[in-house]
Parts: C-alpha cells; structure tokens; sequence
C-alpha cells in the first residue's frame, strides 16, 4: 500500500481579504475532491492573503497510478483556474 500526498502552493494575486482567499479555496477544494476522489485541504498559510496551501492525499496499491492522479489534480488547477496560478508543488509517497 502507498500513500501519495501533494502539496501545492498557489498564488492568489488581486485578493484583498481572507474572505475572498476562503472562497477560492473553498471552491478547489471541492472540485478536486469532486473531480478526482483524493483528500484535500489547506495546510498552511490560512492567514496569509496572497497565498495558499493546499495538500492533496491518496492512497493506493499502484504508486505509478497514484503519481499519474497527482499530477493531473495539479494539471486540472492550472487548466481550469488561469486565476490561481501554481508558484510551486511537490509529490511524495509514504
């Protein structure tokens, strides 16, 4: 059994509040819940405007699919949400 967990950083340029930050990160995290079926939060830097954490975590006995499924979730950020650029993100397995 694997257990594969992203992290990734994004870049929320022109948000003014933590109101307007919630509603951004509220609305990906669940798309890709929705989309993907993996775990996801945000993990760090709740109070912090211009940026936000989110950690994505799925488990699996394929750790090639698991990268795959990863990687897609990153790729559907930066394909459906132009806004919310990625500044970075990092794969890991446990």
């Amino acid at each position: 059994m694997f257990v594969a967990t992203c992290v990734i950083t994004l870049e929320l340029e022109g948000v003014h509040s933590l109101k307007e930050k919630r509603s951004i990160v509220k609305s990906l995290v669940v798309r890709l819940q929705r989309e993907f079926n993996v775990s996801v939060a945000e993990v760090d830097g709740q109070d912090a405007w211009g940026t936000a954490i989110i950690g994505l975590a799925a488990v699996g006995n394929d750790k090639g699919y698991l990268h795959r499924l990863l990687e897609k979730s990153v790729a559907w950020v930066e394909t459906h949400r132009p806004d919310v650029p990625i500044a970075a993100y990092s794969i890991e397995f446990w």
